[in-house]
């Protein structure tokens, strides 16, 4: 049986590096991952007044989308040494309300990617943080700060070779990692 990853891409942008490393990353899933990503661009932004008994419907979409997954992968881009407004929002909403979170006690991972040379640090261990608070059981190795970006992928959008053994040697860990906690 497939495991269920919600790979939540913190780019909204069509083209992005981002959202070209989580293709790849499902195209190099082995079989016992099923990775899907859960489209994060249309939630409002979070604001408890509207939490109660019938929450905005892209928040409930999502929500089951999240409780259903088994475990989850981030994928973001660096903004200002932190994570994009959008991320953060999707984090907000999916940990909501209190006491449902639907990322409490999953195997997950994350990817920062980025045009500059340090690949995302900043945005990478600044999520970290939060998923510390939520439970998000982190795979810490291989740690993945992908630089460059302009240079991972061909004019088809297909990962360089090197792009490629980094990205299987990392599902390779995550699958590894998630069927220790599943």
């Amino acid at each position: 049986m497939a495991h269920q990853v919600a790979i939540l891409v913190g780019s909204l942008r069509k083209a992005s590096f981002n959202r070209k490393t989580a293709h790849a990353l499902i195209d190099l899933a082995p079989p016992s991952l099923q990775p899907q990503i859960l489209e994060i661009g249309d939630l409002p932004l979070y604001n408890e007044d509207i939490d109660g008994d019938e929450p905005p419907a892209p928040w409930v979409t999502f929500r089951e989308k999240l409780h259903a997954a088994e475990a989850v992968l981030f994928i973001t881009p660096e903004y200002n040494r932190s994570v994009p407004g959008v991320l953060k929002n999707a984090i907000d909403v999916g940990s909501r309300p209190y006491g449902k979170s639907g990322f409490s006690g999953k195997p997950g991972g994350v990817i920062s990617v980025s045009p500059g040379a340090i690949g995302g640090f900043g945005a990478n261990h600044h999520l970290r943080q939060s998923l510390v608070f939520l439970d998000v059981l982190v795979l810490q190795q291989p740690e993945a700060y992908l630089g460059g970006a302009g240079q991972m992928f061909d004019e088809n959008d297909q990962p360089t070779e090197r792009t490629e053994q980094f990205l299987r040697k990392y599902v390779e860990a995550f699958e590894g990692w998630v069927k220790r906690f599943k």
